[in-house]
């Protein structure tokens, strides 16, 4: 039986037959009450609050309440939609400072819209050309490989976030030195391809990185790339007026294979992905920076109703999404904007029904103001963690 498990009167009489004094985790409160108000303790502070007491070390230690890995939630089905009511969502965003030129990462909690730093990201690659991917379930961050900064020299370095530990540790190098790449998480592995086809994948609980089925054809210079559905999806990005239609490439995990991405897919990929309850999502990059939802079955990107992504968040854009759904079916995205100002996007059901037929949806966007002095960082990736 685990400690979060056990009644009052158990810990208790645990205590006495074990001959220690037990401590009630916040006293005058029932122990249920108490442990919820654990649980949102942000996990930076963890080693810290295991200091308090006994009591409370033996609860943030050794109770599964607040799991880092977590179940599928009943339903959920192929699209991989988890349940996380008991684990918190944590935004990371990663920007570099413009003067000093090094990579830092900070946390933000969404519900105090507290900003937290973490510890400096190892490495020294160059921006832009590293690859960096979340695995939520385990409360995991990888970044990967990247061109060494002043020349153009790719590494295979791999250093690993841990929220458990709240720190950085190197991981099993790949295979290939890789600069730029296209990366993401397919069923809680890491997918890596380069523009020249190359792939491998990485298994966390193994530890080890093991080549992918190649990529045939012509060279895809990786725009922006997306993992949902068991699919790590890849796109050459649009420009216009186009000088050729835009390429795309689709690496199914269960299947090892390429193929080619569906038409409406890639030619209305027209801005940066973000996958939110099992759906892909695009931010676009022209006009309001409106929110567009793929729909598989038409192969077309639908726009969602609502107003685009607030003016006061300014470019340049990174974009992210929660794993799973929240109250009532909605889904949340993330928009991080220079100076990390963050639109926060909830899309929920439209109670207006579709001209085309299908689910229409609406986004509600509310800013989050970064600090003063964050007022010269560039943002270039942002990860939901889970912790």
């Amino acid at each position: 039986m685990s400690f979060s498990s056990m009644s009052k009167q158990q810990v208790l009489d645990a205590g006495e037959g074990a001959g220690e004094e037990v401590v009630e985790m916040i006293p005058g409160l029932p122990e249920e009450v108490a442990e919820k108000c654990l649980l949102h303790l942000p996990f930076l502070y963890h080693r810290l609050f295991r200091t308090v007491s006994t009591t409370w070390n033996r609860f943030l230690s050794d109770t599964p309440a607040k799991p880092l890995l977590f179940p599928p939630a009943a339903g959920a089905g192929a699209a991989g939609v988890t349940s996380v009511s008991l684990s918190l969502p944590f935004l990371l965003a990663f920007a570099f400072d413009p003067v000093s030129r090094r990579l830092q990462c900070q946390a933000l909690d969404p519900f105090s819209r507290r900003w937290l730093l973490l510890p400096p990201v190892p490495g020294g690659a160059a921006a832009g050309s590293f690859a960096v991917v979340g695995l939520p379930r385990r409360g995991e961050i990888y970044v990967i490989g990247g061109v060494e900064e002043g020349g153009e020299k790719a590494v295979r370095s791999v250093a690993v976030y841990s929220a458990a530990r709240n720190g950085w540790e190197e991981a099993a190098a790949m295979r290939t030195p890789r600069g730029y790449m296209a990366a993401g998480e397919v069923g809680g592995r890491v997918v890596v391809a380069g523009e020249d086809g190359e792939a491998e994948v990485f298994d966390p609980e193994a530890g080890q990185w093991a080549p992918a089925t190649s990529r045939r054809g012509a060279v895809v210079a990786r725009y922006d790339a997306a993992a949902a559905g068991g699919k790590l999806y890849v796109t050459e990005g649009w420009a216009w007026p186009f000088e050729r239609a835009p390429r795309g490439a689709v690496y199914d995990a269960a299947a090892d294979s390429w193929g080619e991405m569906a038409r409406g897919m890639r030619e209305g990929w027209t801005g940066s992905c973000a996958v939110a309850g099992g759906r892909m999502y695009i931010v676009a990059e022209y006009g309001e920076w409106r929110l567009k939802r793929y729909d598989e079955a038409r192969d077309e990107w639908r726009m969602v109703a609502g107003s685009g992504v607030p003016p006061e968040v300014r470019r340049p854009h990174v974009v992210s999404g929660e794993v799973g759904e929240i109250t009532g079916g909605r889904r949340r995205i993330y928009v991080v904007g220079a100076g990390l100002d963050v639109a926060v996007g909830t899309v929920a059901a439209s109670a207006f029904p579709g001209v085309h037929g299908g689910e229409e949806e609406m986004v509600e966007w509310e800013v989050v103001k970064g600090p003063a002095e964050f007022a010269g960082l560039a943002p270039c990736n942002a990860q939901v963690l889970y912790a």
